[in-house]
């Protein structure tokens, strides 16, 4: 009962074949693609794996890229299902104001983030951030009620924003110092700081919500850019999107 999960992101396409539709079934396969690149999936990566039995995914880049990757699947006799976020679904209970219109990333990266608790016996709080081509910080109570979070841009839209809008900005990337003394390290530090601040304030947010720190969980492709200079406890967890997917899959089929 192989179970295929697939995340769809603003530049890259990832997937997952798990030996089975559950939180903690084995990986099988894993691989990534730039966006530009999804037309050769069925010919290349995937041509090679096993037939799925089923699958679910993640898409966060519109419905043309979506019909791209149907196509791609028309490999095997599997149909394809997508994460529609509503008012629950793998233990969470999205407060979102209009539940529909959190993204469906966020969305599954705190069922995710919850399935990670229950796995661990853990009955705190958890922050979630999802670092990428945006960052996300969405704070997650203890009873698996979603609370609302931040959206902001990630390191590579702020600096493009500088440049486009500030003259004698186009420079190489810097380091992060503690005092920058040129301008470098100063764009690259200042993007770090604002990323990191932002995380550092809704920990505080949720800690004071909860009575107790939470657990901060962290993935994204440039997860690893912010964990060295985040200043409260975190985790780096790559696969929280595919254990959402995991997480709701296996939640439909025990319905």
């Amino acid at each position: 009962m192989s179970f295929l999960a697939i995340d769809i992101g603003n530049t890259r396409l990832k997937w997952a074949l798990y030996s089975a539709p559950h939180s903690g079934a084995a990986l099988v396969a894993h691989g990534a693609v730039f966006l530009e690149n999804i037309d050769h999936l069925a010919d290349n990566e995937w041509r090679a794996l096993p037939q799925p039995h089923s699958m679910l995914g993640c898409n966060v880049a519109g419905d043309a890229v979506r019909r791209r990757v149907e196509e791609q699947l028309e490999l095997w006799d599997l149909e394809p299902r997508w994460v529609v976020p509503g008012t629950h679904g793998g233990g969470v209970t999205n407060g979102y104001d209009h539940p529909g219109r959190l993204g469906a990333d966020r969305f599954v990266a705190l069922v995710g983030a919850h399935a990670h608790m229950k796995a661990h016996n853990d009955t705190r709080g958890v922050l979630v951030v999802m670092i990428g081509t945006a960052v996300t910080v969405d704070a997650l109570d203890s009873q698996g009620n979603f609370l609302g979070g931040l959206i902001m841009p990630g390191h590579g839209i702020m600096l493009r924003a500088l440049e486009s809008g500030t003259a004698g900005l186009r420079v190489p990337t810097g380091e992060v110092r503690d005092f920058p003394t040129n301008t470098s390290d100063a764009l690259t530090s200042g993007g770090n700081f604002a990323i990191t601040g932002a995380i550092e304030r809704m920990h505080r947010h949720l800690s004071n919500h909860e009575g107790s720190a939470p657990l901060t969980l962290i993935t994204g492709g440039a997860g690893w850019k912010v964990s060295p200079y985040l200043e409260v406890p975190h985790e780096l967890v790559e696969s929280l999107i595919f254990d959402g997917l995991l997480a709701l899959q296996q939640h439909r089929l025990t319905l």
